[in-house]
């Protein structure tokens, strides 16, 4: 214990060896008191210590994830090597003060063996502590996250990071800490304004900082009594201003929810952070300042030798910054005996892949139209990529390089303002891996723009509904695309601060990556909850024929359960490689959930199966997921499962599942299950001339208040 304290002292100039001797012999004064007295004392340093910057008396928050095996990431092989290397890079890197406590480093060439990592330090502290933290947080990272491809390591001074894909330029917020301060303000209601402006101002000053760090700081009085409130926002500083401003936004929104009235509070996003507390934890000095004018050299130390280094003497302020707190503490030992004694709630972590988060319509999000004109050669032939019930859509590039998806709102589109504006506000609070990701928007007279990132791959039923194209998908990444879909539902329903309905999640609203992993697109007529609602009704119904729950065509009701209804009927056509809404032609007018019943209860299950799968698959994984299908597609509202059912199902072996009813539709003719008791838009093109499956196939909505 001794020794945790006196290497948490500084360097070791001969000036804090005999400054670690002299806290020595204060500790073993005070052991020789009591030992019990000695570790209120010891407590009572940390407190106080922790406030100065002398020990971090907190454990780091980290995260590390190897979803699949990965032979790899195994000891001895070459991304184990790479990773050691990229560490080691990192490390080496951190003490040059010219890294302004940033660095980026890639190590490896075969793309399946790279690690890409990066390290920040908090951007008041100088260079010796960002490469102590660094090289801490090497070892730590090792030890903690052994074997794994993706990991985080976080501390009050750095965070450390790496993983086998690129996380450079990217605003990351699927992982989330956050630390609270167990202490509550006495006037709530004054202190969350001052808080909230200090944050908003923050937030943008971070955004906006022409040093490059990204990097803020803040102090204001919150009270009469003229107490001071300190706060602190970082990106990492290779994020866009506008993905650094949404980034420390989504990290301020969730401190009402894991901070209500706290006195201090830290978000930790993989990309991000935010702070404040009332007890000053960041260095005086403001960050990156500008050089300032030479006004000639610095003062003279003091000739005599009691602050000379070559005595090995002590200087009289390094004296007081000691020896008060060990003074104050040795003071108040009763009652740091009877702090350590009685129970008390911990200041405590937690880690959350919600990422979920309110943004506000804000300039921050809005782009120009002649931005946008010049990164899609205004609006060209050549890049034109799809067309949907929204509009065109078109791929771009900005003037930085990164890759767009353009959704214009054709004048013709029966998609409104309101469905445009809904679409913005649902979007940009949305944060996951399994979601298509909105950048901006763009309203410039007639012009109503959405941009979107960039997925690589199209659409799923650009792959799944062509004959040529379907061997691509073989089982394993089919199973990858519905785990995924779950996953992205899974976090609308439940994982997200409102609970979002989506209401027309079919094949062509989902995009698939580079990876082929999958994104949940189109949210111009998902509609937004309150956590305790679960349903609502409509007097227009709006969707796709086929994916459509019975209780919302005949209807209009709609609830988390229709959202699984459509999942449902897209995980058979994942299965089957066929198209619902055309199945019945082929099959005697039955559509695909009660073809897919009849196997089922009839034994043959696998007739299911596309033939373009071949042999390869798993036969139990099949039959799990056709079982998890026909679950979701049940007549009943209540015998469907949630989504939280369904991702568990997915993901145990051990689970029994109950037996699948007959599904909605099933031994009933087209005609009576059509809904014609509501005015309906439907959103397919099926009565179109077939359109190139699009990368973002938008619905068209007709959408009334609530």
């Amino acid at each position: 214990m001794v020794y945790f304290i006196l290497i948490s002292l500084g360097s070791s100039t001969p000036e804090y060896k005999n400054l670690r001797l002299l806290f020595l012999i204060c500790l073993i004064l005070i052991k020789m008191i009591s030992r019990s007295i000695l570790f209120s004392c010891f407590l009572l340093i940390c407190l106080i210590s922790f406030n100065t910057g002398l020990i971090n008396c907190a454990k780091p928050d980290y995260w590390c994830v190897n979803t699949t095996y990965n032979p790899n990431t195994t000891a001895g092989s070459t991304y184990a090597e790479n990773l050691n290397f990229l560490l080691s890079t990192l490390s080496s890197n951190a003490s040059l003060a010219s890294r302004n406590g940033f660095y980026n480093f890639t190590a490896g060439h075969d793309p399946s063996n790279m690690v890409y990592g990066l390290f920040l330090c908090r951007g008041d502290v100088n260079p010796d502590v960002c490469g102590q933290c660094v090289a801490n947080g090497r070892g730590e990272i090792l030890k903690t996250c052994s074997n794994q491809k993706t990991a985080f390591m976080s501390y009050d001074d750095c965070l450390l990071r790496y993983s086998n894909e690129s996380m450079f330029s990217s605003a990351d917020q699927g992982v989330m800490f956050a630390a609270q301060n167990t202490q509550n303000a006495t006037n709530p209601d004054k202190f969350n304004q001052v808080l909230s402006d200090m944050l908003t101002e923050i937030a943008s000053q971070a955004a906006n900082d022409r040093s490059g760090k990204k990097f803020s700081i803040k102090e204001e009085d919150y009270s009469t009594f003229q107490r001071r409130l300190y706060a602190l926002g970082q990106c990492t500083p290779d994020l866009t201003r506008l993905d650094c401003e949404n980034c420390l936004s989504n990290a301020i929104s969730q401190l009402p929810r894991y901070c209500p009235n706290s006195l201090g509070c830290r978000i930790t996003y993989f990309s991000c952070n935010i702070r404040y507390d009332v007890n000053k934890f960041y260095n005086s000095t403001s960050p990156a300042p500008e050089p300032a004018p030479n006004l000639g050299p610095p003062p003279s130390p003091p000739s005599n030798s009691t602050g000379s280094e070559e005595g090995g003497g002590i200087s009289t302020q390094t004296i007081v910054a000691i020896v008060v707190p060990i003074s104050l503490a040795i003071a108040l030992l009763v009652v740091g005996f009877c702090i350590a004694r009685r129970p008390r709630k911990p200041y405590y972590a937690i880690s959350e892949t919600s990422g979920a988060s309110e943004i506000s319509i804000t300039e921050s999000l809005q782009y120009n139209l002649s931005d946008i004109q010049a990164a899609t050669n205004n609006f060209a032939v050549g890049n034109r990529i799809g067309e949907g019930g929204f509009g065109p859509v078109y791929r771009g590039t900005l003037h930085n390089g990164q890759e767009i998806a353009v959704k214009r709102l054709s004048r013709s589109s029966a998609q409104g303002t309101e469905e445009f504006k809904n679409e913005i506000a649902l979007v940009a609070r949305l944060q996951h891996r399994n979601l298509v990701r909105l950048l901006g928007f763009c309203l410039e007279g007639e012009e109503r723009i959405l941009i979107y990132e960039f997925v690589t791959n199209k659409s799923l039923d650009y792959f799944l509904f062509d004959p040529e194209k379907q061997p691509l998908l073989d089982w394993s990444r089919r199973y990858k695309i519905i785990g995924g879909i779950a996953r992205g539902l899974l976090y609308l329903h439940e994982d997200s601060r409102l609970r979002i309905i989506h209401r027309d999640l079919k094949a062509s609203n989902v995009l698939l990556d580079r990876n082929m992993n999958p994104k949940i697109a189109d949210f111009g007529m998902a509609r937004l909850f309150g956590v305790d609602q679960s349903e609502g009704n409509t007097s227009k119904i709006a969707g796709t024929y086929g994916y459509m729950a019975p209780e919302y065509a005949l209807h209009g009701l709609f609830s988390v359960k229709s959202d699984v209804f459509s999942f449902g009927v897209v995980v058979l056509e994942i299965l089957s490689g066929k198209k619902n809404s055309q199945f019945n032609q082929a099959h005697g007018g039955d559509d695909l959930p009660s073809y897919a019943w009849r196997q089922w209860r009839d034994g043959t299950p696998l007739a299911l199966v596309d033939p373009a799968i071949g042999d390869t698959y798993s036969r139990n994984e099949v039959i799990q997921s056709i079982h998890v299908g026909l679950l979701c597609v049940q007549d009943e509202i209540e015998q469907r499962p949630t989504m939280a059912s369904i991702v568990l199902m997915l993901n145990s072996n051990s689970i029994t599942l109950p037996a699948p009813n007959p599904p909605a539709y099933f031994g009933r003719s087209r005609t009576q299950s059509s809904p014609n008791d509501l005015p309906v838009s439907d959103t397919s093109t099926s009565n179109k001339s077939p359109p190139n499956p699009s990368i973002n196939d938008v619905s068209i909505t007709e959408l009334h208040p609530r």
